[in-house]
């Protein structure tokens, strides 16, 4: 029999001590390290883990470059966010907070590849495939193609995959599942590396597209070590407010596409529905003539959106006035600030200031900075900007307008959408071509753009 010892793993990262220590050496976790019980075996050594794989080095001229093989899921947003559709044989990791949709939308693109004679098995283990069926029944799918397993035990559930070989494989979630030569408990570092080792060989060998659902912690990020993320092909967070009906899709690791794209939904009763012009939807109900609120264009990938940014300068009689950000970074909405009291004048030491993207959206793109500032200041000069004005730009810490990319794209989308005037930096306008419908105004800091929307 193989040895038994006893370990202390960090849940974080996967480093293992012979003995317990409060911050973890490797990734500076405090509190992340736990008892596990370590089978100590000999793994026999393979010429290769992955079928159709050697060892024996190959020049690069001689490697052949195979076209991948993507089916579309039928969902043109989560296409986008995954370059083109699903690559055949490749890994996908999912997470996101409970309640966001993560299960709702694997369920539509079991509908979606069913139409296309694809077989799908959807392996749960944390419901019962009564469960599975009364919701699937509440999203309409109906599919012939589709196969349910309620099983926790990953050696079941590879031998059902390489009996069945189904097209897709859905497990939800990988902290169920466990498997018998590791005596850690389901969800350790040690069981969820085995178990998506083990899918991983499986879907590489057999040319199965496997997708797996992973748990998040309090602060957003996939539970369990980092190493899972980095076995995987591609890993997609599920974004959003859970009690909002618009969710976003963002693919943070992806080997087969681009990392920038987003894909927009909203939820209904039947399930997520795609949102192919995020930019009128979001838009849909601003206050006209208010101060504090402007139109700002942000590019997501090479996706130009259209966001409404709030903000509210409120007088205070305490001695540390309040800064609240709401979908933008906090520190950024800081400098900000001192750039409007250095740079523009304005005494906002008085004053409690609130920053907020309608609409739920989280952005970090530098474009907002301009729109954000003119925001803050429309509030505390309680002065309302023409609702026709669309504005983006950088702004640095000498109150100078940095250029953004692709600013043609940001400028017709406004145009498309009936705005008049955009304010922009001028070292974008120099470039920028003539564009029916929309008058184009470029500033070089912070002062001239508050002329501009004759707020001083």
């Amino acid at each position: 029999m193989a040895k038994l010892k006893q370990a202390y793993v960090c849940q974080q990262c996967g480093y293992e001590s012979g003995k317990w220590m409060g911050k973890c050496p490797s990734c500076n976790e405090w509190g992340s390290l736990v008892e596990e019980v370590v089978e100590a075996k000999k793994t026999p050594l393979a010429s290769s883990s992955v079928k159709g794989t050697s060892n024996a080095p190959i020049r690069l001229k001689d490697i052949k470059i195979e076209n991948e093989i993507r089916t579309t899921t039928g969902m043109n947003e989560l296409d986008r966010v995954l370059g083109g559709g699903i690559v055949r044989g490749s890994l996908i990791l999912v997470g996101g907070d409970p309640g966001i949709g993560k299960s709702t939308l694997l369920l539509q693109i079991c509908e979606e590849l069913g139409r296309q004679e694809k077989k799908v098995l959807y392996i749960s283990g944390e419901e019962s495939v009564g469960q599975i069926k009364m919701r699937g029944e509440r999203l309409e799918v109906h599919t012939d193609n589709l196969s349910l397993l309620a099983e926790t035990n990953m050696n079941f559930i590879e031998a059902q995959i390489k009996t069945t070989k189904p097209d897709l494989v859905i497990l939800d979630s990988i902290q169920t599942v466990y498997c018998d030569d590791i005596t850690s408990a389901p969800g350790s570092v040690s069981q969820v590396r085995e178990a998506t080792h083990k899918l991983m060989n499986l879907g590489k060998g057999y040319g199965i597209t496997i997708m797996i659902v992973g748990h998040v912690t309090k602060e957003g990020a996939l539970a369990g070590p980092r190493v899972l993320e980095h076995m995987v092909d591609t890993v997609l967070y599920f974004e959003g407010e859970r009690h909002a009906s618009f969710r976003i899709l963002r693919a943070v690791k992806n080997r087969f596409g681009s990392t920038n794209e987003i894909g927009v939904f909203e939820m209904q009763d039947i399930g997520l529905k795609e949102v192919l012009n995020p930019s009128e939807i979001m838009l849909a109900g601003r206050p006209m003539d208010v101060a504090g609120s402007l139109v700002s264009c942000s590019l997501e990938g090479t996706r130009p959106m259209l966001i409404e940014v709030q903000s509210l300068a409120s007088f205070t009689s305490f001695g540390m006035p309040r800064r609240t950000a709401t979908g933008l970074d906090y520190n950024r909405v800081v400098i900000l600030i001192a750039v409007l009291e250095k740079r523009a004048g304005l005494d906002l030491g008085n004053y409690d200031v609130y920053v907020n993207l309608a609409g739920g959206l989280r952005m970090n793109e530098p474009s907002l900075d301009l729109a954000a500032a003119l925001a803050i200041a429309s509030s505390f000069r309680n002065t309302s900007v023409d609702p026709h004005t669309v504005i983006f730009g950088e702004v640095g810490l000498t109150g100078e307008v940095r250029g953004v990319p692709m600013a043609e794209k940001r400028v017709i989308e406004a145009a498309k959408l009936g705005f008049k005037v955009c304010i922009m930096p001028k070292a974008n306008v120099d470039k920028l071509p003539s564009i029916k419908g929309i008058k184009v105004i470029g500033v070089a800091n912070i002062g001239e753009a508050l002329d501009a929307i004759a707020v001083r």
